[in-house]
């Protein structure tokens, strides 16, 4: 049986939340999500995604500190990480760039620079071990609609 990448969203909008995983789930990903750091970091612990689509902005524990906190914690995975965030300075992108995440993609986003930037942190990921199951869950998806100019690159 073929099984499909997991991507891990940890986004706190519903409304980015459901674009992100509906897009990437019409794709062919397996999408999971976690509304803040904390939850972030649990999905981690869990489901050990191929890759992460993160926010910055986040209630309890923001993007940053779960990147600290992954580098800091020997026992969670080193998942290929895109910040995807309305943040867009060049010291948010050095400090995300320099805590580890491999991408930057800044808000509003098109559909088309979200699965580029996903299927390239695929690419570059390490293959899941076939003796992994999967979990029973799911995420949440929505309405998507278009999204604006383009985004800072890096």
């Amino acid at each position: 049986m073929l099984r499909r990448t997991r991507i891990l969203v940890v986004e706190d909008d519903p409304i980015i939340l459901d674009l992100i995983t509906t897009r990437l789930d019409l794709a062919g990903y397996d999408t999971y999500f976690a509304r803040d750091g904390m939850e972030g970091l649990a999905r981690l612990r869990e489901l050990r995604p191929s890759a992460m689509v993160l926010d910055i902005n986040m209630p309890r524990l923001d993007g940053f500190g779960l990147l600290t906190k992954m580098n800091a914690d020997a026992t969670l995975p080193r998942t290929p990480t895109m910040v995807l965030t309305a943040r867009n300075q060049p010291d948010d992108v050095r400090k995300a760039i320099g805590l580890g995440a491999r991408d930057f993609l800044s808000k509003p986003f098109k559909d088309e620079q979200l699965l580029q930037r996903v299927g390239r942190l695929v690419r570059r990921a390490p293959a899941r071990p076939p003796e992994e199951q999967e979990p029973d869950t799911g995420a949440e998806m929505g309405p998507a609609s278009e999204a604006g100019p383009k985004p800072f690159l890096l």
